[in-house]
């Protein structure tokens, strides 16, 4: 019962991301720029849950978001899948709880979610060609996902502990072995 509400709890916090992501950081934006909430999300997923739910719930994130906003069905399901089997593999060998070690791995996930966007839009030739212009889009935004990451980390690493303490089987040893 724990890990259903565990998920539950998730697929609101999605939710209210999604809301955050829409509608409250269209206000805060530099130059046009957004963070990435989604991609803070699943990485706290992936590190804290394990048990394939990042991997999982990754792609069903990335699928919803793929149907409600973009016209390619598939990249951010395929992005944030990878992001969260990812985290799952590197939580298992990092702390948690050194806010530099998260901050880097924010500012890779984000570039792993940005550079597939930009081959595929380079690719179909929806966007031409300018790295430069692709750099400075995503310092921006490495930028803005690490002082979101900040602000945010007390609160994720409170929670984080609270859903991998839900998640992890507890070995119960009895009296009579």
């Amino acid at each position: 019962m724990k890990k259903v509400r565990a998920i539950i709890y998730m697929i609101l916090t999605f939710f209210v991301v999604y809301f955050l992501q829409a509608n409250f950081f269209t206000w805060f934006n530099i130059a046009g720029i957004m963070p990435n909430l989604f991609v803070i999300l699943v990485l706290f997923i992936g590190l804290f849950l394990r048990k394939k739910m990042g991997l999982a719930l990754g792609i069903v994130f990335g699928l919803f978001l793929d149907i409600v906003a973009r016209k390619n069905i598939g990249i951010s399901s395929i992005a944030f899948g990878i992001i969260g089997f990812l985290a799952e593999i590197i939580g298992k060998d990092f702390s948690k709880d050194s806010r530099l070690t998260i901050i880097l791995m924010v500012t890779a996930a984000t570039i792993i979610y940005e550079v597939p966007f930009y081959l595929f839009g380079v690719s179909t030739s929806e966007t031409s060609i300018e790295i430069l212009g692709f750099l400075k889009i995503l310092t921006v935004e490495l930028i803005y996902n690490a002082i979101i990451t900040i602000i945010i980390y007390p609160l994720m690493k409170k929670v984080g502990y609270y859903f991998e303490d839900s998640f992890t089987e507890k070995a119960i040893l009895t009296r009579f072995y």
